[in-house]
Parts: structure tokens; sequence; C-alpha cells
């Protein structure tokens, strides 16, 4: 069994108390709306932004529709396998939580009996941002900017350690790159077939690019270079 450091003087457990202090002088009803957007609003948000992002795709068009369709699938593909792929790792590892180690923190929420490395909700969060990174820079960049928020909430609540958050991020960033190539390689032709169809390939593409027939938007086929804006980040 491996077990990390707990020691009070270790730097880790400092900024956990440094940043779980400030939910003891925050006002009660700014702790709870942290309880709430640590553990259920921004899982929410993310989720809304890969819509956002897929009907942003789906709105524009054009022949690289399925290549980034198939891109943003993997977003939360990516959260999935990250989760399973932390089973193993909390299970060697064997973190208690912050608050059975260490006296005198604010714990937000109650209830948390697992083990806390690696942080599930760093790890969701930010392999969903890295994901939609790969698909679409502008929403990517929100979605990593939330997942850094998701990290400090974590802490800010009193359930984990700063490195329980920053191996979250390590593991969803290291799932979402590393696979995205076979993974957008395997869905690609299952967008593809969607996007054949007469009324599924609507969910791919509302309109094919400009000058182009429908049929053509799902071919395969690219753009002319400089004939439009790719936001396909892969």
């Amino acid at each position: 069994m491996a077990v990390l450091a707990e020691s009070g003087s270790n730097p880790d457990v400092e900024l956990l108390y440094d940043i779980n202090g400030l939910a003891k002088s925050a006002p009660h009803w700014f702790d709870r709306v942290m309880e709430f957007t640590g553990e259920y609003g921004l899982p929410v948000v993310m989720v809304l932004l890969v819509l956002g992002c897929w009907l942003t795709v789906r709105r524009r068009g054009g022949p690289d529709a399925v290549s980034s369709v198939a891109a943003l699938v993997w977003a939360p593909l990516a959260a999935a396998v990250a989760v399973l792929v932390n089973v193993p790792i909390r299970g060697f590892v064997e973190r208690p939580r912050p608050f059975l180690d260490h006296q005198g923190l604010d714990v937000l929420i109650a209830g948390k009996s697992d083990y806390s490395f690696v942080s599930d909700h760093a790890t969701i969060t930010m392999a969903i941002g890295v994901g939609l990174f790969v698909a679409n820079r502008r929403f990517g960049i929100a979605g990593i900017a939330l997942a850094l928020l998701e990290g400090f909430c974590r802490v800010f609540m009193g359930v984990h350690y700063p490195t329980d958050v920053i191996g979250g991020f390590a593991l969803g960033t290291a799932v979402a790159l590393l696979l995205s190539p076979p993974a957008t390689a395997l869905l690609t032709p299952l967008v593809r077939a969607i996007a054949r169809s007469p009324r599924a390939g609507r969910l791919v593409s509302a309109r094919p690019a400009a000058g182009e027939p429908e049929d053509a938007l799902f071919a395969g086929g690219r753009e002319p270079a400089g004939s439009g804006e790719k936001d396909l980040a892969a």
C-alpha cells in the first residue's frame, strides 16, 4: 500500500488549511454556494458546455463537421475512461480524506467515506475540458478554466488535498490527450455513418458548406486552404 505524506509540515497540508480556511471566514451562504458549485454545479455546466459546442459545430456544418463532432464525442467519453482508470489508482494509494487525519477543517459536505486520491471531480472536469480543447479551442479554454475552478472548490470544501486535485488534472489530461487519436479514429466512421442518415444526419450538421451539395458534407473531403475557419484543434 502506498501512503502519501500527511505531516502537518507538508506544504500540501498547509495549502489545504490555507484554502479551506477561506470557508471559515466566508459567510454561510457563500459556503453553501461553493458546496453546490463544487459538488453539482460545475459538472452540470461542463455538460452544458459540451452541448453548446455541439450546437455550434452542427450549425456551422461544412466538410469538417464529421471530424469535429467525432472529436467532441470523445470529450465525455474521455471523462468516463479517466474515472475507470482512477479506480485502481485509488485502491493502490488508499489515501484517507483529509478531514479524517487533520483536525480543524471546515468540511462543507458530509458523507465522503471513499479514498481521496485522486479527485474524481477534478479528473472528470479536466478530461472534458481538454477533450473540448481538442475539438474546439474556444470552448476548450472555457472548459479548462471551469475545471481549475472545480479543483479549487474541492479543496475549499475540505474533501480533498491539493495534490488530489493536481493528480486528477494530470489523469484527466493524459487520458484525453493520449487516447484522442485512436478514439477519434474509431468514432469518425461511426459519426460519418450517422451523418449519412437522412434524419440522424442533422445531429452532425444542420447544413452543407456554401456552394457544395449536401452529400459532399460527409464524403470525407476537406476544404481548400483558406476557404473557411476550422475549429477542430486536433
